[in-house]
């Protein structure tokens, strides 16, 4: 297991590697996307996940933009 960075972490054996919220099996993507489409972290807690909390979705944005800043960009 790999804590990328606080309360993300990627491990082989769950999600096949895919960035999650930490201690749980709750993919970053599913939580960028809910926020994409315009719910609010509470409304993400409430309806679909309430077992993490305000922080761990202030990580998956944290993750994004870390993500972002690594990138290379091709001109």
């Amino acid at each position: 297991m790999t804590e990328i960075i606080d309360r993300i972490e990627a491990d082989p054996d769950i999600l096949h590697g895919k960035p999650h919220i930490a201690g749980t099996r709750v993919p970053v993507d599913i939580i960028l996307g809910f926020l994409g489409d315009g719910l609010t972290p509470e409304e993400i807690i409430k309806h679909h996940y309430p077992h993490i909390t305000k922080e761990d979705i202030l990580a998956c944005l944290r993750y994004a933009r870390q993500a972002i800043q690594e990138e290379v960009y091709v001109a």
